[in-house]
Order: structure tokens, then C-alpha cells, then sequence
């Protein structure tokens, strides 16, 4: 298991990190650090000898939390802004199908499993609703929460 990024990296947040309650002083449910933030790596360490965690120095908001790899890009890689991020629950707005035939109705709750942000027709998702995995746009989802600071995320 070798690390993506070292000490001294600059890398950027891909997904908004709420406290779960391990942030000290801070309520549980807050929002720590928004997606699209970057910050520097500061450590590299394992959780249950299986995921590497990253400490990451947010310097301008005089924060430090720790990260899984899979929640950050490096500073160079590409980033275009997107509603919402893997493991986020979502609701269709729209009814759904594969060569007619139903998948997702409107209401129907999925969780987003990849983001593609590059595409030419605006951001899509690999969304599962039940057993079906579509490719939907982000004008056809929305979010299953939405917390007092009118940020949007998952339940």
C-alpha cells in the first residue's frame, strides 16, 4: 500500500467533510472543510492497517483533518465543480429508463458511485437505485438532505 501523495503536497478535497463527531469543539454535523478546498499534507498514516489517511493542513482556515485517498485529487488534476459527490445519497427528479423500460422513478433514492466531470453534456453520475446502475445528469438528481447552512449532502 504506497501513498498517492507525501508530506508537503498540495492536494484538493472532492467531497465536503462534516463532522462525525471527532472534531473537537466543533457540533457534530458541522461542515469542516468545503469540496473543492485545498490544503497541504502534513501526514501519512493507516487505519485498520488496510486505508491510508492523510492529515491535511488547511492553512486559511487554520484547520487540520484527516482524509481518505479516495477523497482527494492532486492540485494539478482537473476540477470542475459538481453538486454532489460519491457515497451522497440522491433522489431522482425524473422518471428514469433503459430502452423503455422503468429503472428510477421520481423520489426514488440512489447513492452516487462515480462522478464524471469532464463530459461534454455538463457532469454525470453512476448512480444505483436499488439493483440498476445508470448514468444520469446532475440536472436530474437531487439532494436527499439539505443542511441549515444550505448545503446539500447525504442523510
Amino acid at each position: 500500500m504506497l501513498p498517492k501523495f507525501e508530506f508537503g503536497d498540495e492536494v484538493r478535497i472532492i467531497r465536503n467533510v462534516r463532522n462525525d463527531g471527532t472534531y473537537p469543539g466543533v457540533p457534530t454535523g458541522t461542515l469542516l472543510i468545503r469540496r473543492g478546498s485545498t490544503g497541504f499534507v502534513t501526514n501519512v498514516g493507516t487505519f485498520l492497517q488496510d486505508q491510508l489517511i492523510y492529515t491535511v493542513n488547511f492553512i486559511d482556515q487554520d484547520k487540520i483533518v484527516g482524509f481518505r485517498e479516495e477523497e482527494l485529487i492532486g492540485i494539478d488534476e482537473p476540477w470542475i465543480t459538481s453538486q454532489f459527490e460519491s457515497r451522497e445519497k440522491v433522489r431522482s427528479k425524473i422518471t428514469l429508463a433503459v430502452r423503455g423500460e422503468v429503472r428510477a422513478t421520481p423520489g426514488m433514492e440512489g447513492e452516487i458511485l462515480k462522478v464524471f466531470r469532464d463530459e461534454s453534456a455538463g457532469v454525470l453520475y453512476h448512480v444505483i437505485f436499488h439493483d440498476h446502475v445508470l448514468q444520469v445528469p446532475e440536472s436530474s438528481l437531487e439532494a436527499v438532505h439539505v443542511y441549515n447552512d444550505g448545503e446539500k449532502v447525504h442523510a
